[in-house]
């Protein structure tokens, strides 16, 4: 079992922190989660000012036969009502990929759909959340679809490479917007 400090929403919020990039994060994510979970935990999340969103769902969807047109609506809900209450806020998409023993219009529609997603949003995309990751046993755990701690630690780097820049404009943003007073900590999910 992967400890919640093992995954890699805790080895970004570390990476933010060496970085001297002040933001909370928030794993708002949950064990088989889905995208109509999503949309309904996500009200408890706009309480709090959010700075840069981080999306990544889509794939349990995936797994249990839900049509893509349905995962894409729920997404793109999800990113309408956090841009309702976060007009500035800085979505970055993370792709997922079914694995291709299956290669029919339903994976390959899939995969694409993550791209769509974030280019119809002027969202951040990283491409493949599992990139290095998937089908190799040493980087998942025994059930062979989960990452292990070995593997989080390239799923952080992953974001990581989309993350740091987005990070590094906001907070410029923020400290220009603030003009010499201390930058209060944001929400980040």
């Amino acid at each position: 079992m992967l400890k919640r400090s093992e995954a890699y929403p805790a080895l970004l919020a570390k990476k933010l922190h060496v970085a001297g990039l002040k933001f909370q994060l928030t794993n708002a994510s949950q064990t088989g989660g889905t995208t109509e979970g999503g949309l309904e935990r996500l009200p408890a999340h706009l309480k709090r000012k959010i700075d840069i969103f981080i999306l990544e769902l889509g794939i349990n969807d995936a797994f249990r036969g839900v049509p893509v047109y349905q995962i894409e609506n729920n997404l793109q809900q999800m990113i309408d009502k956090v841009k309702a209450r976060n007009p500035d806020v800085r979505v970055v998409v993370a792709g997922m990929q079914l694995p291709s023993y299956a290669a029919d219009d339903y994976v390959s529609t899939f995969g694409k759909m993550f791209a769509e997603l974030a280019a119809k949003n002027g969202a951040s995309l990283v491409p493949y959340l599992l990139d290095g990751v998937a089908g190799d046993p040493s980087l998942n755990l025994p059930d062979g679809i989960h990452p292990n701690a070995a593997g989080q630690k390239i799923l952080a780097e992953n974001v990581w490479r989309v993350l740091e820049p987005i990070a590094r404009e906001v907070a410029t943003l923020s400290s220009r917007t603030e003009r010499g007073t201390s930058r209060s900590e944001s929400g980040s999910h």
